[in-house]
C-alpha cells in the first residue's frame, strides 16, 4: 500500500512540476507575442502622399510641394504614448510649377539638396484629444533641427491610415532663403496615406 501510495504521489507531483512548467511558457511567451503585435506598422505610400506650402512672395502666394516620403509610423489611437512618426521627405522634390525657380530652391542658398538631400520629421510625443492628435517632435532642414508640433487627423481604412495635418515654420530657423525678400512664415500641408505593414 505504501508503494502504491508513493506512486500515487510521484504522480501528483509529476502532475503539479508540468502545470507550473506549463504557466511558466505562457507567461514567456505573452511578452514575446505582445512584441509582434506591436511590430505592426505603417508606411508612407509616396504616390499617394504629399506635403504641400504656401509662401508669400511681394504680395502673391506661391505654392509648391514636396514628395519622396520613406520612413516609419506606428499609430494606434487608442494608445497614442506608443505611437510615433519617423518620417523623410526628398528635398531635392520640391516643386512650384516653376523648373527656373525649382531649380534655384534646390541650390546651397535655400534648401542645398546636394548637401541636405533629406528632410526628416521624428516624433517624441503624441497626445489625442477626441478624434483630432498632436504629434511633438524635430523637424531638421538644411542640417537644423527644430522643435514642431503638427496637429493632424487620422482618418482609418480597411489596412491604410490617412493623415492630414497643417503647421507653419519659420524658414529663417532653417537658414533656407537667407535675407531673400519672402514671406518667413510659411504654411505647410501634411496629406499622407500609409500602407500597413509587419515587421519580421
Amino acid at each position: 500500500m505504501a508503494g502504491v501510495a508513493w506512486r500515487g504521489g510521484s504522480f501528483l507531483l509529476f502532475y503539479l512540476e508540468c502545470t507550473i512548467m506549463n504557466k511558466t511558457i505562457l507567461l514567456l511567451l505573452v511578452p514575446l507575442f505582445t512584441a509582434s503585435i506591436a511590430k505592426a506598422q505603417y508606411i508612407p505610400v509616396d504616390k499617394e502622399s504629399t506635403l504641400s506650402f504656401k509662401i508669400g512672395n511681394f504680395g502673391f502666394d506661391v505654392n509648391g510641394s514636396f514628395t519622396g516620403f520613406k520612413g516609419l509610423i506606428y499609430f494606434d489611437p487608442k494608445n497614442v504614448t506608443a505611437s510615433s512618426f519617423d518620417v523623410t521627405i526628398d528635398a531635392s522634390t520640391v516643386n512650384t510649377d516653376n523648373s527656373l525657380r525649382d531649380e534655384h530652391l534646390r541650390d546651397a542658398s535655400y534648401f542645398d539638396v546636394k548637401n541636405y538631400p533629406a528632410i526628416h520629421y521624428i516624433s517624441s510625443k503624441i497626445t489625442s484629444s477626441g478624434n483630432s492628435f498632436v504629434a511633438y517632435g524635430k523637424l531638421t532642414i538644411k542640417g537644423r533641427s527644430k522643435d514642431i508640433s503638427i496637429p493632424f487627423t487620422a482618418i482609418q481604412g480597411t489596412d491604410e491610415y490617412l493623415f492630414k495635418g497643417t503647421f507653419k515654420i519659420n524658414r529663417r530657423d532653417f537658414g533656407v532663403g537667407g535675407t531673400s525678400t519672402i514671406s518667413n512664415e510659411l504654411q505647410v500641408s501634411l496629406n499622407v496615406l500609409a500602407k500597413k505593414q509587419t515587421a519580421i
